[in-house]
């Protein structure tokens, strides 16, 4: 039995966190089965030596008699700015054992005060046209160190984006720091150990910094620049320490110099222009000869809204090579990189100083296999590069993004080959920790499309798109496909910070914006409203603080975001008035739901009515039911007792209200459309004798049309509804229906990612609107959850979040032979995996250390059932047995399980 795996705040030996209190967690590994945990003790120390020695600990929990093994909060000294932590685990099992104690794991603290900064804020000292991208400043400073190094750390941020290099050298792996916030309200900072970049002697540390996401273009609006400010900063304090114990600081003040260099202009919507002839060779180098450069600006901006950061840092994460090359009808030179994909492109390439090569990137070809890039709207997507000449170039952009999978090139002096560039895929360094695969060759192609859009969105916020002027942080989006997120990556962290960046955003009458963070002033042009409280999008404040809950078992983000739940939930309550019927201002309802004004040009059948079309009022007054009724279990779960007895007298009013204004005695809805029926039935609207009646006219509806008509509310929640009232069936010939609309019908178009709309490409081939068609929106992806828990069969238990109890619940069906799926979960590696083969059903399943399952074996009788060649009554680590009419329920301590017994479908 071992420790392993050891994080704190869901991060591997974090650098640089402001968590006051942080969290503790591990991992129990052990062979045998049914093990537990019964007993833990935390060692703490400032000293790596003396945490092995046990001598002058700043915690030792002592032996805890607990079988926690997630989240354990730190109770030693208080902690200070700077400090580093190393701590370590020993564990004792229900079987006797005893564990060495862990390979030690250590945080440090960032500073936590904004005293402690010291810096100022610096500028560049010329002006800049603020309405256009210009030159990308550089800043640099130099310093001499007498005396060998122990220690170094950097602590900086900017407005806009930095990229830091120290003696030649790029600093840390990141990118597209300090990342995205409201930067009135939240600037995040990063810390760096740089302890092995510095040399005794002559020193210089330098920083580019880009417009980013601060004063760069933002939005599809005009005048949609300087969105946060007009000037960028640099704040930076470099500390040193020696061995002799003798400390050394370098900050930014008026002592360093400034200076444009070769990028001429970086706007994360159109791309970045770099002209290698103006480049400084070893600008951030000792003995550089900075003469020419002018002294910086003081700059005034507050240091009380600077945080450590809190999510994935978004790093370069994959390199793809071209998959093939070509001319297209227009003469265009075109690669094709194989897979939609976000970040940009590395050129290789030699010719004349002068020489302009211009790289431009589109997500599809026409009809007629040429260029398309008319979805992309008003922006330029086009990196430009101008070289130098006489050798071999290599350029990367710094400071853009592009959404693509093809890139045209113009201009390039030679002969392009497939290794004339390579793409470079960038996202939050979120960990995996999902699979899913099955018999079903078109199925696993869609789960790779729903994971690379994930990956193509999660950029330190979740956008909508990650292509066109837009690429914002849709709280409608993430809140439908935040299980779907949850189960393939470790969402945590990036959801946790996300989630206070809603709470920043949040109106004092508790209105939620449609995006975070939010740069939507008034509707953004739209007419629609000001940018806040729609239903679907603000219940985000609610539904995606509980889905961390869920996966994770952290109580701490229900505890952090209870008052931003409950301002949105009273928001809704004040504005649906007495009635508690929620049908005030605006909301998007199911949006980009099918309409039989779009089958019409597809020539599909005449379904006689459109059937799509949802009434607004009933989905907002659902979800005002659904986040009150979630947020009475988040209030009974932190004790807030007195909050959760009247969340459950309003929900009840709800709910009465909801049936007395949109259905009949019958149950009948005022839309019976399969997105109410869908929504109704799975957030427990219906009175339970009515049920039944209610599932079969969704079914009936279903069947209809014969294909789902849901958009971005309806679309998660379609399946679920269908295959827990007793139409799996309906619900499998959904997923494989390979006809427009469904999942796999882009699929079959060619489709790497998740489209925007079910008709991106029409069936004739020709496109839906350029004004709204993405081809890499994961919003309808959020099928993938049902992947995962209904079709493999991996279920959470809501009683004991974390999958501290999980549920294996396969349901093979849509003649599959198998399907499997694996979670990383905070506890070890969960996987259930079944297959039919010669009238047998095969079912391994994974149950980590310290938790236990619940597997409902379909259509099995107890005694027919072997478990690894014996009869379940001698096999080890089996709990309980249960026999039901049409399943066998077992009950199982940690192991790994392989089940066979006759298949009786």
């Amino acid at each position: 039995m071992k420790v392993v795996n050891l994080t704190t705040e869901y991060k591997t030996n974090p650098l640089g966190i402001d968590v006051m209190v942080p969290r503790l967690s591990w991992v129990i590994a052990s062979k045998e089965r049914d093990v537990k945990q019964i007993a833990y003790r935390i060692t703490a120390s400032s000293s790596l030596k003396h945490l092995k020695q046990g001598t002058g600990l700043l915690w030792d929990s002592g032996i805890q008699n607990s079988e926690q093994s997630i989240h354990v909060e730190y109770k030693g000294t208080k902690l200070e700015s700077r400090q580093c932590i190393y701590w370590q685990v020993e564990a004792w099992d229900n079987h006797g054992n005893t564990s060495i104690s862990s390979e030690p794991a250590w945080w440090e603290m960032g500073l936590l005060d904004p005293a402690d900064w010291k810096a100022g804020w610096i500028t560049q000292p010329w002006e800049n046209d603020s309405e256009k991208s210009a030159h990308c400043p550089h800043f640099r400073t130099s310093f001499n160190i007498a005396k060998p190094v122990s220690r170094g750390r950097i602590y900086v941020t900017c407005l806009g984006l930095y990229e830091l290099e120290l003696n030649g050298k790029k600093v840390g792996n990141q990118v597209f720091t300090p990342g995205w916030t409201n930067y009135r309200k939240r600037l995040q900072y990063q810390v760096y150990d740089v302890t092995d970049q510095l040399r005794e002697g002559e020193n210089s540390i330098g920083s580019i910094l880009g417009d980013g996401w601060y004063r760069g273009h933002l939005g599809w609006w005009d005048n949609n620049r300087n969105t946060y400010g007009k000037a960028l900063g640099l704040l930076l304090r470099f500390e040193i320490r020696c061995e002799d114990g003798t400390e050394r600081t370098i900050m930014t003040d008026k002592s360093w110099k400034a200076a444009p260099g070769p990028i001429l202009k970086s706007d994360i919507y159109n791309g970045e222009t770099y002209d290698a002839r103006l480049e400084m060779p070893w600008w951030s180098s000792p003995g550089f000869d900075d003469s020419g450069w002018k002294e910086v600006k003081s700059l005034k901006h507050s240091k009380t809204i600077l945080i450590a950061s809190a999510g994935e840092n978004v790093k370069k994460i994959k390199e793809i090579r071209p998959v093939g090359y070509f001319v297209t009808p227009k003469g265009e030179k075109v690669f094709d990189l194989g897979q939609n994909m976000v970040g940009w492109v590395r050129l290789k390439v030699k010719g004349n100083s002068g020489d302009r090569v211009v790289l431009k990137f589109a997500e599809v070809l026409d009809q007629k296999g040429n260029f398309y890039t008319e979805n992309l709207r008003k922006i330029e997507c086009t990196d430009t590069y101008i070289l130098k000449g006489t050798v071999e170039e290599i350029y990367e952009p710094r400071f853009t993004f592009h959404g693509f999978r093809y890139v045209k090139v113009e201009g390039y002096p030679g002969e392009l080959t497939k290794d004339s560039i390579t793409g470079i895929v960038i996202h939050s360094d979120m960990k995996p920790i999902g699979t899913f695969e099955c018999s079903e060759p078109l199925v696993n192609r869609l789960q790779q499309n729903i994971q690379w859009s994930q990956r193509g969105n999660f950029l330190d916020v979740p956008t909508d798109c990650p292509q066109r002027d837009e690429r914002l942080g849709w709280t409608g989006d993430a809140q439908v496909f935040a299980p779907t997120a949850s189960f393939n990556f470790n969402t945590a962290a990036f959801f946790t910070k996300w989630m206070k960046d809603l709470s920043a955003e949040q109106r004092g009458d508790g209105s939620v914006p449609w995006v975070v963070p939010n740069v939507v002033v008034d509707g953004g042009g739209t007419g629609w409203s000001d940018g806040f409280g729609a239903t679907g999008w603000a219940d985000a404040a609610v539904i995606i603080p509980w889905t961390v809950y869920l996966f994770y078992g952290d109580k701490r983000i229900l505890e952090d975001q209870f008052d931003s739940m409950k301002a949105w939930v009273n928001y809704m309550k004040s504005h649906a008035g007495k009635s508690r019927i929620f049908d005030d201002g605006f909301h998007f309802g199911d949006w980009l739901s099918f309409s039989d004004d779009m089958s019409y040009h597809y020539n599909a059948p005449d379904y006689g009515f459109a059937g799509a079309h949802t009434d607004k009022s009933l989905i907002a007054t659902a979800y005002f039911y659904h986040s009150t009724q979630i947020l009475q279990k988040i209030a009974e779960i932190i004790g807030r007792l007195k909050d959760a007895e009247e969340l459950s007298k309003l929900a009840a009013n709800i709910k009465n209200a909801w049936r007395r204004e949109f259905m009949t005695e019958s149950g009948r809805l005022v839309s019976g459309t399969q997105t109410a029926y869908a929504i109704g039935l799975t957030f427990d609207l219906f009175p339970n004798d009515q049920k039944e009646i209610i599932a079969k006219r969704l079914a009936e509806n279903v069947r209809h049309f014969g294909h789902l008509t849901t958009g971005f509310l309806g679309t998660p929640v379609l399946n679920h509804a269908l295959s827990t009232f007793g139409y799996p069936d309906l619900a499998y010939q959904l997923l494989l229906n390979k006809r427009y609309p469904s999942w796999l019908y882009p699929v079959t178009r060619g489709a790497t990612t998740i489209w925007e709309r079910w008709d991106g490409i029409r069936p004739d081939g020709s496109f839906q609107t350029e004004g709204m068609n993405s081809f890499n929106h994961y919003a309808y992806g959020a099928i993938g959850e049902w992947l995962y828990s209904f079709v493999a069969g991996i279920k959470i238990d809501d009683h004991e979040a974390g999958y501290k109890h999980i549920l294996f619940q396969p349901h093979p069906g849509g003649g599959l032979s198998h399907a499997r799926a694996s979670f990383y979960s905070m506890y070890g590696n969960v996987v259930c995996s079944w297959k039919i083969f010669q009238d047998h059903f095969f079912l391994e399943l994974n149950v980590p250390s310290n938790t236990y399952a619940t597997v409902t074996l379909p259509h099995a009788i107890i005694e027919e059932i072997s478990e690894s060649g014996q009869t379940l009554k001698n096999a080890a680590g089996i709990r309980n047995l249960n026999q039901e009419e049409f399943a066998a329920i077992v009950e199982l301590g940690s192991g790994n399980y392989h089940f066979v017994y006759k298949w009786r479908e």
